[in-house]
């Protein structure tokens, strides 16, 4: 049972959740530029590279010639098919550039000169005990002003009895 509840606290958390939706946009992302390439970049590039299409260009094994790839599967032979090995390269680079420009934007909104690891770790407030940002001066909480080190003992009340 430990297991089941520990993946199930690992779904829940943020990061996986996030990680899910950019599966999800990913798979989306990837058959638009699947289009974009096979159905409005390679057609042009093939007109211009004499009336062919791309996909189509391979270099078969067996010393027979084929006019399409379709037609050297259909008769069994075995072929080096560079043509879509061309278009997933150009549906790579579109890929890795739209991931760049992401993380470029992403870079953009964080904060500069603020470590990954600085936004994600807090502190204890030792006048309030409320979880603060790592590299506050002043607790937002109870506007406290809090030194380099943290005070060794905090310091206890006398408690109240009510009858």
């Amino acid at each position: 049972m430990g297991l089941f509840h520990e993946f199930r606290q690992f779904t829940v958390r943020g990061s996986a959740v996030d990680m899910g939706v950019g599966v999800v946009l990913g798979a989306a992302f990837s058959s638009f530029v699947d289009s974009l390439v096979r159905d409005i970049l390679l057609p042009p590039i093939g007109l211009l590279y004499s009336k062919m299409n791309i996909e189509n260009l391979h270099i078969s094994l067996s010393g027979k010639t084929y006019p399409s790839l379709t037609e050297a599967k259909e008769a069994g032979a075995i072929t080096i098919n560079y043509g879509l090995f061309i278009s997933t390269s150009i549906r790579f680079v579109i890929i890795l550039f739209v991931v760049f420009l992401v993380v470029r934007q992403m870079n953009r909104w964080k904060k500069p000169h603020q470590h990954p690891s600085d936004s994600m770790t807090n502190k204890e407030c030792p006048y309030c005990c409320l979880s603060i940002p790592n590299r506050a001066v002043i607790c937002p909480n109870c506007s406290s002003s809090l030194e380099k080190t943290q005070p060794a003992e905090r310091t206890t009340y006398p408690r109240l009895k009510i009858k």
